[in-house]
């Protein structure tokens, strides 16, 4: 049974109740990600994450890290674009002690100058070991050009530049600004009585900071898309390659579509691009397909590594798989391979206490109300080839692909040229 509380000026409160389990897991999320950022504050969002682990006026950072491993639980947190979530895994009957040491930390962050240039080192480690990993970095090459001059190209971690040059001031702002309970969304699933959380709740974290009103960042997306090729010299032995174009909000009805097209096209081991890319022409250990959908745009992107002198092999096969997709469609048996696949992850994500919960509380988050997993199977198993067919239109024939790739500077011309004669006709 899932109940939702939700009031003015109050953090929405959403419990799903699983009395079999002797676990629960909690999920504070807040809405407060890197696009809500200006320039000087690029990566601050992700900088007070770590800032909140590092002591409060009552508790130190041991502390907070040794209570949760002496209730044998687990605490962990992340960012995103549009959001900060923080969670752990408890036993139930440890439930309102982590409760308490989690609004310790939202609420009553010390965020003091020693820890900051503390944790400013970490971070810097953390940009250092992202710039080393090409097939990660890719998709931030790719996002700094399809939202060029909007935060939403901004990469989650910021930049070394911004990170070194953030103030105690700036930041405890921004943190006292935006971690209000009114800007909040807390989602617990499993054995746990609903009524006694939301008293909870309702005691210590609505009463325990005074809403005041969040600062609204410009939000909307007003830029369009527009095709681009942008690579970056790194000295590898591989070419990182990411081609792909703007995509669809999650308010889209055409999402559940895109999710099906996703896993034909690149989403697994049976997938078009896995099987014709990897398993016949052996140009690529990994290629696959994804997408991000966020409140107003989403990305569409093909991703894979290879070497360079597959690069033009690689443009090659992709057109044509592109082409069968757009002319061709897809067939029967592969929409009722993936709607079955799509529908058993689902199934089997309930069993998690954790999926649960993460799933209820980006429901709350995107939707403003807990989405049935039977609501969201009825709208995969809606889909059939001929939407499949009309979005893959959309997205691979109206507007032309973008590219971004990583690798050496002496091939990077003529991976542009090899790009734009065999993927943009």
């Amino acid at each position: 049974m899932t109940i939702c509380w939700n009031a003015d000026n109050r953090p929405v409160l959403a419990v799903e109740t699983m009395p079999h389990l002797k676990s629960a897991a909690i999920g504070f999320f807040i809405k407060l990600g890197s696009r809500h950022e200006s320039d000087s504050l690029a990566g601050a969002s992700h900088f007070i994450e770590h800032m909140i682990f590092k002591g409060t006026e009552t508790r130190s950072a041991r502390e907070i890290a040794e209570s949760f491993e002496r209730m044998g639980g687990q605490l962990n947190a992340f960012t995103s674009k549009e959001y900060t979530c923080v969670y752990a895994r408890i036993l139930d009957e440890d439930l309102y002690e982590a409760l308490e040491i989690i609004i310790d930390m939202l609420m009553n962050a010390k965020i003091s100058e020693k820890d900051m240039q503390v944790e400013k080192d970490v971070v810097l480690e953390e940009i250092n070991m992202y710039e080393d990993t090409p097939d990660e970095l890719i998709h931030d090459v790719f996002n700094r050009k399809l939202w060029q001059d909007h935060a939403m190209g901004t990469p989650i971690l910021g930049s070394t530049d911004s990170v070194t040059n953030f103030d105690r001031e700036q930041i405890y702002n921004f943190y006292h600004q935006k971690y209000v309970p009114s800007n909040m969304i807390v989602a617990i699933a499993g054995n746990v009585d609903e009524n006694k959380v939301h008293d909870y709740i309702e005691e210590h974290l609505v009463r325990s900071r005074a809403n005041s009103d969040v600062i609204k960042q410009p939000l909307i997306l007003t830029t369009t898309y527009t095709p681009f090729m942008h690579s970056v010299a790194k000295d590898t032995e591989q070419v990182q390659l990411c081609v792909g174009t703007s995509g669809l909000s999650y308010h889209d009805e055409r999402r559940f579509t895109l999710n099906v097209l996703n896993s034909i096209l690149g989403g697994g081991m049976s997938s078009r691009l896995f099987q014709s890319i990897r398993e016949e022409l052996g140009l690529a250990y990994s290629v696959y397909s994804a997408h991000a959908n966020y409140s107003d745009t989403g990305s569409f992107s093909i991703s894979i590594g290879t070497s360079p002198n597959k690069v033009n092999k690689f443009f090659g096969a992709l057109q044509n798989e592109l082409e069968k997709f757009t002319s061709s469609g897809v067939t029967y048996e592969e929409i009722n391979r993936t709607q079955k696949l799509m529908k058993s992850s689902l199934y089997m994500g309930m069993e998690s206490v954790i999926n649960r919960m993460t799933r209820l509380g980006k429901s709350i988050l995107m939707y403003g109300r807990a989405v049935p997993v039977e609501e969201i199977v009825t709208e995969i198993n809606k889909v059939d080839a001929a939407m499949v067919q009309d979005l893959a239109h959309v997205l691979f024939k109206q507007k032309p692909l973008s590219l971004a790739a990583i690798g050496n500077e002496n091939i990077l011309t003529s991976i542009h040229q090899s790009f734009a004669k065999n993927c943009r006709v």
